[in-house]
């Protein structure tokens, strides 16, 4: 997959990953319920828990504004400085997801689907940005024959230590 391609692909799962949690504010704001399939509606309950909010902010819209700052990485110049924002914010993003994640299974004994959904969105994009950080470097470098190794061009007409 091309840098450019990539590029594309964590714009558009960020974009989704803004709309699901865009609509889960919403769902937080309004007193509404998600809507959910499962049986007993765990999402309402996991909406309406003490850990749907951290300080007062419900966790939704922390992870919009969270969505909206990767989203703004990624449409930043594609220098190396946003590839590390970019990362960094989906680790973060990832560690967060991860941690919500434990209180709804281990704390609250519900699983949110929307929520689920929204840290596999999540997960996905922070192992395609580390990917697209760790390889960014290998499609500047210059390319030789296959099975070629680069290796160091020295003049040997001049001789060593001659400062001309």
């Amino acid at each position: 997959m091309s840098q450019a391609a990539l590029r594309k692909t964590l714009i558009v799962l960020t974009t989704l990953g803004l709309l699901w949690a865009g609509y889960l504010t919403y769902v937080h704001y309004s007193g509404a319920n998600p809507v959910c399939s499962l049986k007993g509606d765990p999402c309402a309950a996991v909406q309406k828990s003490r850990y749907s909010e951290l300080v007062g902010v419900p966790v939704a819209l922390i992870g919009a504004i969270g969505y909206l700052f990767i989203l703004a990485s990624l449409l930043a110049s594609d220098g190396e400085r946003a590839r590390f924002a970019t990362t960094s914010l989906t680790l973060g993003g990832f560690g967060f997801s991860a941690y919500l994640t434990y209180r709804e299974v281990f704390t609250l004994h519900k699983i949110c689907e929307d929520c689920v959904a929204s840290a596999i969105i999540m997960t996905i994009l922070m192992g395609l940005s580390i990917w697209r950080f760790l390889r960014a470097d290998d499609e500047l470098a210059p390319a030789g024959p296959p099975g070629a190794t680069q290796s160091a061009i020295v003049d040997t007409t001049k001789p060593l230590g001659n400062a001309s």
